[in-house]
């Protein structure tokens, strides 16, 4: 039989594997509590971490995510931040378990109860400084209380000398409700909505409601292609931090400043009163490969820039605007560019959503999605231009969008024939043709195009996408797809496929197509 000194070490390193499983355990579920009372609001313990991990990443890691894995790299971000999260609380419940166990015994109360409250306290306390939530660091601490209580020895039991241990049963059990724990959680917190949209006012709902209703009308009947105007649900996002701000209307201001006569705060109740428009303006995602589906098209319900930088009075020998956003993000603009913007407060009849910018957002017709600021805050205006976010980290942010046509669906018909359709884009040039050819880009036929939007209702003029489609019939075998776009210019989409980094994907699209 092994010494009693052995024993003794056997025992510690038994006891010490236990308490780091319990540990991480209470890591797990601290940030699953937190999630259940905040959802994916800046009050998660998440968030703080997640901005860390955005603001430390090197560039070329940001832009090998963003060009090789897509929304996939966001995912992987996000999954990161949360087991950083997890890890963070793991250590701080494991140090507590070792070294909370003195202050514990001098409580008023059983150590199965003075502990649990000790490391419940240290939890509680590093999500306040994290977030400076009292309901999100309650959300933490109670749940990692409590498992520590329920691994800890009850009365009667023989209690260990360096604090928690758990049998394997025990900590089997406690796995098993932490898994059940973080379900009910996600499921929580995933309904749990900030409820700051306001509505619009009845006649702007109208508007857009029309203007929906005219895009319905004029969609190509083709399977499998999204109709012109895309569900605010389904539109796509893409933000440097994987948690929105929460930024109420009623608080929201925009502060104009800088190499101006005249700084001034608007309010939100300030901006709706202006000079409101509502039209169609599609965004396209800088760093989608050629044929992924990073481009949407929405109504917009919005107002003019040009009018609220001339209250302010430029300075004359000033280049650039400096657009700020509540979530840390920044861009820049040339002047000129600037004054064709708008401010949009609502998309598709409703209050702009939180995830595409509540309450206001900038919209720049003809450019990059990346350069439409969400959640602005401020507008700089400076004699020099200076890098934006994205124009740091090596992408080039305020450039027109390259002209595309996408090739999104192949439908085999019952007549033997195979139609083919997608959508073309080029910002504010507007599309004029699409052209198809099935033999590999040897010969080129003229598509069917969508109607064009009349532009007295696209913000920006032409800078709506337009649906195409081609339908013929096959020889047996392969048949080589490629699509191009003419834009209103009459220039040709280059042939020449590039990737996202650093000016946006282009080229023409290519599909074999079997029969």
């Amino acid at each position: 039989m092994p010494s009693s000194s052995l024993r003794t070490v056997i025992a510690r390193v038994r006891w010490a594997g236990s308490r780091a499983i319990v540990a991480l355990l209470a890591g797990v579920v601290a940030v699953a509590g937190s999630f259940a009372v905040s959802g994916r609001t800046p009050s998660f313990v998440v968030a703080p971490v997640d901005a860390f991990v955005v603001t430390t990443t090197p560039a070329i890691v940001l832009t090998v995510a963003i060009e090789q894995l897509g929304r996939l790299g966001e995912t992987l971000a996000s999954l990161v931040a949360v087991a950083l999260t997890i890890g963070l609380f793991a250590v701080v419940a494991q140090v507590t378990l070792v070294g909370g166990k003195t202050l514990s015994s001098r409580l008023p109360v059983p150590a199965w109860v003075g502990q649990p409250a000790v490391v419940g306290a240290a939890m509680a306390l590093l999500a306040w400084l994290l977030v400076g939530n009292i309901t999100s660091a309650v959300g933490t601490a109670l749940p990692a209380a409590v498992l520590v209580a329920l691994a800890g020895r009850r009365p009667g039991e023989s209690v260990p000398a360096v604090g928690v241990d758990a049998s394997r049963r025990r900590l089997l059990a406690l796995t098993g409700g932490v898994f059940g724990f973080g379900i009910v959680s996600y499921a929580i917190g995933s309904r749990r909505s900030p409820g700051l949209e306001r509505e619009l006012e009845t006649d702007l709902e109208a508007d857009a409601t029309a203007l929906s209703q005219q895009a319905a009308d004029m969609e190509l009947a083709v399977d499998g292609i999204p109709g012109l105007v895309s569900e605010s649900s389904a539109f796509f996002t893409v933000d440097i931090n994987n948690i929105d701000p929460v930024v109420d209307a009623d608080d929201w201001t925009l502060t104009v400043t800088g190499e101006v006569d005249t700084d001034y705060t608007l309010t939100y109740d300030d901006l709706v009163t202006g000079d409101v428009q509502t039209g169609y303006n599609t965004l396209r995602c800088v760093g989608e490969q050629l044929n992924a589906d990073l481009l949407d098209n929405a109504v917009w319900t919005a107002v003019p820039v040009a009018p609220l930088l001339e209250r302010a009075g430029p300075g004359g020998g000033c280049e650039c605007v400096r657009v700020q956003a509540a979530d840390g993000y920044y861009q820049q603009f040339p002047l000129a560019v600037m004054e064709r913007g708008y401010l949009a407060f609502g998309m598709n009849g409703t209050a702009l959503p939180r995830a595409h910018g509540h309450p206001v957002r900038l919209l720049i017709p003809g450019h990059w999605g990346e350069i439409n600021v969400k959640w602005v805050t401020e507008f700089e205006v400076l004699e020099e231009e200076v890098d934006g976010y994205w124009e740091e980290r090596g992408w080039h942010g305020t450039g027109p969008v390259n002209t595309i046509a996408k090739l999104w669906t192949t439908n085999e018909l019952d007549d033997g024939r195979v139609q083919v359709g997608g959508h073309a884009y080029a910002g504010t040039r507007g599309i004029e043709t699409v052209e198809v050819s099935t033999d590999g880009g040897d010969s080129w036929t003229t598509a069917e195009l969508s109607e064009a939007f009349d532009p007295v209702d696209v913000l920006g003029d032409r800078d709506a996408w337009r649906q195409w489609q081609y339908t013929w019939e096959p020889p047996a075998g392969d048949s080589e797809v490629v699509v191009r776009a003419i834009d209103g210019n009459g220039d040709i989409q280059p042939a020449d496929e590039s990737s996202p980094f650093p000016s946006g994907s282009s080229g023409w699209v290519r599909e074999t197509v079997s029969v």
